[in-house]
């Protein structure tokens, strides 16, 4: 099943991706954060501790 993901509201250009990550112990946090696919649109959502920010700066980990 090929999955649709939902076009950027920002750039109109771009689908937002989803991310996933690891928790503290190890367990899988699906959809921590969606960024867009667009370059040059650079919008993204993200969950901490659980509250929602959006519009941080991308940048790569050094881990």
């Amino acid at each position: 099943m090929e999955k649709v993901f939902p076009i950027c509201l920002k750039c109109k250009v771009g689908q937002l991706i989803p991310l996933s990550d690891y928790g503290r112990d190890g367990a899988p946090i699906m959809y921590k954060a969606w960024v867009c696919s667009n370059p040059d649109c650079g919008f993204n959502l993200r969950i901490d501790n659980g509250e929602v920010s959006r519009g941080r700066e991308i940048k790569e980990s050094i881990k």
